[in-house]
């Protein structure tokens, strides 16, 4: 690894940092390096706030060596007007000399003018570095701008006999099928997603929460699809706490301040008419939790990025079989007692 991999590499930690907290913006990490040592780093936090490159320039304890280092971004500096000013300006203001730049931003507002505002001011600018690393750490966010939908993760978790639920339960309530480990693992994954959807029959046989209450962050907008308005008024989806999206044949359920119905038409794949709702939404990722058969929906519709799948230590013996997807395993992990395998829809 050479030095622009090395500190690309710093700029990756640091923006990671960000996970689950930057939407819609990405994660980015910056270090500004003079004479062989960083002098500064940042990434950006929250939405809104200060991107990387402002908060790594504005650590730099010693200014005046700003006109003599080198700022390494993992992606291209913005150069346009939003809730902040762009961050090229601010590069050229401190005129520093030398960027080096993990991937170019495909969002059509920056989109390469970035790197042609730098070098217009006569900056040396590298492009590329880590480059497929850069790209991996906001999957999301350029599946968003690039296929025009969110990034779509299905997570499901089975028997080891291929079950999600009994045939019949005592409490509405979920059976669980993995252990504490891996619930909570699945609770820190809400942080990290947008968004979190599941079916009718989901709500109405577990009357799920889906919020991250064991694992600290920002709770997920709940996306509930139903389609004759089936789901009971005491359910927890509709206890105003989180914003929720429900997708229903027809606009009779009142909408709230948190609450958003949107109709879409059920005689036609609903998949494709969902996501393209998601992505007028501005969400850019959503775990897809169940049931089997909204699962399905989306794997037969092909519109799907990553599948989580947990195999747990029981069987059930009969019960709901979990969904299929002929696909070849990624890679396969232990959770305790649990076996989790992580399948991928792309290269």
């Amino acid at each position: 690894m050479d030095n622009h991999e090395q500190y690309i590499a710093r700029c990756i930690e640091l923006a990671k940092n960000g996970f689950g907290t930057t939407y819609p913006n990405p994660m980015v990490g910056s270090v500004i390096v003079y004479n062989g040592e960083i002098i500064g780093e940042g990434w950006h936090q929250k939405a809104g706030e200060p991107h990387a490159e402002v908060n790594a320039i504005h650590s730099v304890k010693n200014p005046s060596l700003l006109d003599k280092a080198t700022i390494y971004v993992s992606l291209e500096p913005c150069s346009h007007f939003g809730k902040t000013p762009p961050c090229c300006d601010l590069i050229i203001k401190n005129k520093i000399p030398n960027v080096v730049i993990g991937t170019v931003d495909s969002n059509i507002k920056v989109a390469g003018n970035g790197i042609k505002r730098l070098h217009e001011a006569g900056i040396n600018v590298v492009v590329g570095v880590l480059e497929k690393e850069c790209y991996e750490l906001n999957r999301r966010f350029f599946t968003f701008h690039e296929k025009k939908r969110p990034y779509i993760i299905l997570k499901w978790a089975q028997t080891q006999d291929s079950f999600i639920a009994p045939t019949e339960k005592e409490e509405l309530k979920p059976v669980w099928i993995t252990n504490v480990q891996s619930r909570q693992l699945v609770h820190k994954w809400r942080t990290e997603e947008q968004a979190i959807l599941v079916g009718t029959q989901t709500v109405i046989d577990d009357n799920p929460q889906l919020n991250a209450r064991d694992w600290e962050g920002n709770n997920p907008i709940r996306i509930v699809i139903d389609q004759r308005n089936r789901i009971p008024k005491t359910a927890h989806i509709w206890d105003n706490k989180i914003k929720t999206i429900v997708f229903s044949n027809e606009n009779s359920i009142p909408s709230s301040a948190n609450t958003i119905v949107e109709v879409i038409d059920f005689q036609q794949n609903i998949a494709p008419q969902i996501v393209e709702k998601l992505y007028q939404h501005q969400i850019q990722s959503v775990i897809i939790e169940g049931g089997a058969q909204t699962l399905q929906t989306f794997i037969d519709a092909t519109l799907w990025d990553e599948a989580r799948i947990f195999i747990g230590n029981s069987t059930f013996g009969t019960g709901k079989k979990a969904p299929v997807l002929n696909t070849s395993l990624s890679t396969k992990e232990r959770i305790g007692t649990d076996e989790l395998l992580i399948i991928r829809n792309y290269d």
